[in-house]
């Protein structure tokens, strides 16, 4: 009896692990660091590309943003369905590669981007089709939002 439940319980531990392993990976994002290569991956999937200008360590916006809306099951479902995510970080103690700093730094100055956050909408082409920031109301309000700008 003592052998039966202990491996009930050993095979309850293994279905579980493997359930909450499946659900962590539909609650992540993937976040380039590079619009080229979300270019090929937008064009594959003929999905607009979200490019997210952002001070991570140190913008009170960027927090927010990321709290209220990034981190959110209802972003993270429409997002991995139907956006490819660039993150191009602007930290002040973060550690960067001199790099990425450049690269970074170069799509600031082509895009004219003057403050934190600043979110680009791009066509599969790296066209922009908008501009946003933060917006109140959280990830459902901010899913709409972008609905709004994609669909314009």
């Amino acid at each position: 009896m003592k052998k039966n439940l202990l491996a009930t319980l050993i095979m309850l531990v293994v279905i579980l692990t493997s359930l909450f392993a499946g659900n962590n990976k539909k609650n992540e994002l993937t976040w380039y660091e590079n619009i080229e290569e979300a270019m090929e991956v937008a064009s594959d999937n003929d999905v607009p590309i979200l490019v997210d200008f952002t001070g991570s360590d140190w913008c009170k916006w960027c927090f927010v943003l990321e709290d209220e809306v990034f981190s959110q099951k209802e972003f993270i479902d429409y997002a991995n369905e139907n956006l490819v995510l660039v993150l191009l970080d602007f930290p002040r103690s973060k550690k960067m590669s001199n790099e990425q700093k450049a690269y970074n730094r170069s799509l600031a100055e082509k895009y004219n981007i003057k403050g934190f956050p600043t979110i680009l909408i791009l066509d599969k082409n790296s066209e922009i089709l908008g501009q946003t920031g933060y917006q109140r109301g959280g990830a459902v309000n901010y899913i709409n939002h972008l609905k709004s700008i994609i669909n314009k």
